[in-house]
């Protein structure tokens, strides 16, 4: 009797996913702050937050929040949401829930559970 094995490939990694390694480089640079955790945990406990708001929970100057938030934004860590002149900013937990350990997902899942 002859058993078959099936098989299943993984995608081939080429050099020309740089791109791809850059994105998820500049995610978890955007994690390695201790700050930048702080202000995705705060944004997590409270939700969308107004950037004047912001810069009072965390005790931040507005210029050095805002280098911060940019970075969280550009790795598509947290959203931004204009209202008016005002911007909000909240956690993408998509992105969150999609890069985190289980671990890490407790602390930034809004009902705390795994």
């Amino acid at each position: 009797m002859k058993v078959t094995r099936l098989i299943k490939e993984l995608p081939i990694l080429h050099a020309n996913h740089d791109a791809f390694f850059e994105r998820y480089e500049a995610k978890f640079k955007a994690l390695a702050d201790k700050k930048r955790l702080q202000i995705m945990y705060e944004l997590t406990q409270k939700g969308k937050v107004c950037v004047c708001d912001l810069t009072e929970i965390v005790g931040m100057a507005q210029s050095k929040l805002s280098y911060h938030l940019k970075i969280l934004l550009d790795a598509n860590l947290i959203i931004k949401e204009t209202e008016g002149t005002m911007n909000y900013y909240s956690l993408n937990p998509d992105e969150v829930n999609h890069l985190l350990s289980e671990e890490l997902c407790c602390i930034f899942r809004r009902n705390n559970c795994c």
